[in-house]
């Protein structure tokens, strides 16, 4: 349809008229437009209207649809661990009893025949005293035997330096001086047998001695070499003599051993030992109570045994009086472990022992074996495999859950220590988790 063209000379008035001719058609035009649309949605979804039931389980299924396409795209919901730094203190706790006062017991590292226990049951002996003395001709004949060698081999090296390598030295010299003394009659030769002056014999025999000549520096430069502190006759010497001061060396600390020594002053509250016994390490001889000490003993189980050393320091609690702790220091390890529990046996110092702490009273021990500052940690039960050789974890990475190799180091606190594998905010999955698998898309939730 052609409109009729506007005169763009009228009036205001006539123009302002105009204007609102032109809104009111442009209502009416939107209200029919309107009107339109909702007449075919009547039209094509009458029979929602006709069944409200319908449209709302249409709205569920839609929510449903949605909430499974959400779920599948992003993965579901799952609560997370976040690597963070703490302080982390790793223990090895166990149970035992009160000695006081201390008891220290004492045995032979070596085998061997005792000759002489110059001690009795019950004897107040002093530090360093002597307790057993074993058969020792055997390590004295030993002892002998390896001075021996070292001074042989001293004497082999102080050779080389004084006599073989000078006289070595001298040789090459004097090959070399002979070597150009050939040299020069070999040239006078040739150049008079070039003349005709002498025979073709005296030019072979004057080459023949260069030749010598020449062998002869070779030989000497090469024994030279030999005897030289950067030569192979030297280090051969060299070693020779370190070898005979190591044999030397564990000669005279077998010879000690065949001397036990009191380690403390105190009394001694048992022997086990008669001359003329063989002992083995490991058996126990003696039993040595200082004076003025109390020790407590505990059975730590074997798998904790690397942990241990002497020197660590622990708090110790007795079952009697469990809300008060007393201070205690790792005095020593049993070589030994019990086969029948499994454990070996330890024994702790008490600088302060407590008033009420008594012979055999039952105490709980915390030993501690690690400790770090600021270490990178997560929960333990976040650890898979953590007890194993190639401990993991399924850490988070952008909405994926994947497999990762960790290192862990000290545990405490119900805290692992993360040496390698991991960084600070990284996520991880509970272990516990069963829900989630390396390779799937999941939300994390911390």
């Amino acid at each position: 349809m052609l409109l009729p063209k506007m005169n763009r000379h009228k009036s205001p008035a006539a123009q302002g008229k105009s204007t609102l001719l032109e809104s009111e058609a442009a209502d009416k035009f939107r209200t029919f437009f309107r009107d339109a649309i909702h007449a075919n949605v009547r039209e094509n979804f009458a029979f929602l209207f006709q069944r409200p039931w319908m449209s709302l389980a249409l709205l569920v299924l839609g929510a449903a649809g949605a909430y499974a396409l959400t779920r599948a795209a992003l993965g579901p919901k799952i609560p997370v661990y976040t690597v963070a730094r703490a302080d982390i203190v790793q223990t090895v706790v166990a149970s035992g009893r009160v000695e006081a006062p201390l008891r220290v017991e004492i045995g032979s590292q070596i085998t061997g025949t005792v000759a002489a226990v110059p001690v009795a049951e019950g004897q107040f002996v002093r530090v360093r005293q002597l307790l057993v003395r074993l058969d020792d001709s055997a390590a004295k004949a030993q002892v002998e035997q390896a001075r021996s060698a070292v001074l042989q081999a001293e004497t082999r090296l102080s050779q080389l330096r004084e006599t073989d390598l000078p006289l070595a030295e001298q040789s090459l010299r004097q090959a070399e001086a002979d070597l150009r003394n050939a040299q020069l009659q070999f040239d006078r030769n040739k150049e008079l047998h070039a003349r005709g002056l002498i025979a073709r014999a005296e030019l072979d025999d004057a080459e023949h001695a260069l030749e010598v000549a020449e062998s002869k520096v070779q030989s000497a430069e090469l024994q030279a070499l030999g005897n030289s502190a950067a030569g192979p006759n030297y280090r051969i010497a060299e070693a020779a003599l370190k070898q005979a001061e190591a044999n030397l060396r564990a000669a005279e600390a077998a010879l000690d051993y065949t001397t036990i020594e009191a380690p403390a002053a105190g009394t001694l509250i048992s022997r086990g030992v008669e001359r003329g016994n063989v002992v083995q390490p490991g058996k126990v001889l003696m039993v040595l109570s200082p004076a003025g000490e109390t020790q407590l003993v505990a059975q730590i189980d074997e798998k904790s045994f690397g942990l241990l050393a002497l020197g660590q320091k622990a708090r110790a609690s007795a079952d009697a009086y469990p809300s008060q702790t007393f201070t205690a220091e790792l005095a020593y390890i049993n070589p030994g472990v019990d086969a029948t529990r499994g454990s070996v046996e330890v024994k702790l110092r008490v600088p302060s022992p407590p008033a009420y702490l008594l012979q055999d009273m039952t105490v709980s021990v915390d030993i501690e074996v690690a400790r770090r500052f600021n270490a990178l940690t997560l929960p333990a039960e976040a650890i898979h495999d953590a007890a194993g050789a190639n401990p993991w974890v399924l850490a988070v990475d952008s909405g994926l859950a994947k497999r990762q190799d960790v290192k862990i180091g000290a545990r405490g606190d119900g805290r692992v220590e993360i040496l390698d594998g991991l960084r600070e905010g990284d996520l991880v999955v509970p272990a516990t988790n069963a829900s989630a698998a390396a390779g799937r898309k999941v939300r994390a939730v911390q």
